[in-house]
This record gives C-alpha cells, structure tokens and sequence, in this order.
C-alpha cells in the first residue's frame, strides 16, 4: 500500500511538471480562430452548463410578465446585446463571427429565467460575455430576462415596436444635445453592427429594418 501511494505521488508530480512545461512553453495557440479540440470543448460546455445551473438553483425569480419591466428589457437589449446575440431579421453582425465560443442567437433560443440572470449578472469566463452587474442592478438585469422570455418567434416589426415604445435608458452615456432628437435606442441599436457587405444598411443606415 505504502508503495503504490508513492507511485501515485511520483505520477501525480511528473503529471503536474508536465502540463506546466507545456504551460510555460507558449505552443498551445490561444487564438480564438484556431478552435478547442472536441473533447476540450466538450469539457469546456459540461463545466459550463452544471456551473451555472449550479449557481442559479437558489435565485428567486419575480413577476416577469410585468409589461413595464418587458419595455425597459427591450430597451436594454436594443443598447446593450445585439452585436453579440442579434435581434429578430438580423442575420449577423461584425463582431460574432469572430467571437468563440459563439454566443447563442436569443431571438431564437428559450432561456430558463434563474441561470439567464446569473450569466448577464456574472459574465462568463474566458468569453465575451460580461458582468453587467457590475454597471447594473438587478431589477434592470432581471428586465433583461423578462423580454428575453418575449422575445424568440418575434418579427423585425414587432422588436421594432417595443424597442421604440421602452422608456430611455439611464444607463446609456447619451449626448446631451441628442436628447429629444433620437429615441436613445435607436442609436444604441448597434446600427453598426450589422455585416459590412449588407447593401441596404450601407446604403440607407438610417432606413435599415431591424
């Protein structure tokens, strides 16, 4: 017995000393073009997954079906997540198609209220997704999860509409000067996000349909 504990100890320090030459030797390619090999990746989504899950089990959700609490969603989803998560009609943007892991399209995704509040309130590790509690408080972020439960099976016409009617957002650094000329979210509605080679938005920004 007292032999075989040594070998494990013998094993586990050659493992450690292993995997921090490799560490320290730079060859590993963190990249994010040159993708996980499957079964990292795979890893990667399960810890991800139970983390959360894990992390959500005890949050208490509120009344979601607020509509006052939906429209300020809209607006902080028209400010905030477009560039990185779409809106309905919107096909890509110049950001996503470099981010990896690629974030999910939640036009068209259902999300389970309790782990959509810890990852907008969190962020994500080693991914684009920020911690937007650390500039927002929880009844702003749980507006967020109140529209994302509207919003798969939305039309462009429809997110349009209630991005228009949200109340304006106090979040957003707007120039004075602006106010009363544009709805906040309209220029907050990551116009610029959407591909270089779209014809109609590079000829008529302004005209551009959600």
């Amino acid at each position: 017995m007292k032999r075989f504990i040594v070998t494990l100890a013998i094993l586990c320090v050659i493992v450690v000393a292993v995997v921090g030459a490799f560490v320290e030797s730079g060859v590993y390619n963190i990249g994010a073009d040159d993708h996980h090999t499957k079964p990292v990746y795979a890893l990667m989504q399960t810890l991800r997954a139970r983390s959360i899950a894990h992390h959500a089990r005890d949050i208490k959700v509120p009344n979601l079906d607020d509509q006052q609490l939906i429209l300020k969603g809209a607006g902080q989803y028209a400010a905030m997540c477009t560039g990185c998560h779409l809106k309905p009609g919107m096909a890509d943007s110049e950001i996503r198609p470099g981010l990896y892991p690629q974030p999910p399209n939640l036009s068209r995704e259902r999300i389970e209220p309790r782990e959509a509040f810890w990852v907008i309130k969190h962020g994500i590790k080693m991914s684009a997704m920020p911690a937007w509690g650390a500039s927002h408080d929880d009844a702003t972020i749980w507006s967020m999860v109140a529209f994302l439960r509207k919003l798969p099976g939305m039309t462009p016409e429809q997110y349009k509409d209630i991005v228009a009617r949200a109340p304006p957002d106090e979040d957003m650094d707007m120039d004075d000067d602006n106010q009363g000329e544009t709805h906040p979210h309209d220029a907050a509605d990551m116009k610029g996000m959407l591909m270089p080679g779209d014809a109609a938005h590079n000829a008529n920004p302004e005209k551009t349909q959600p």
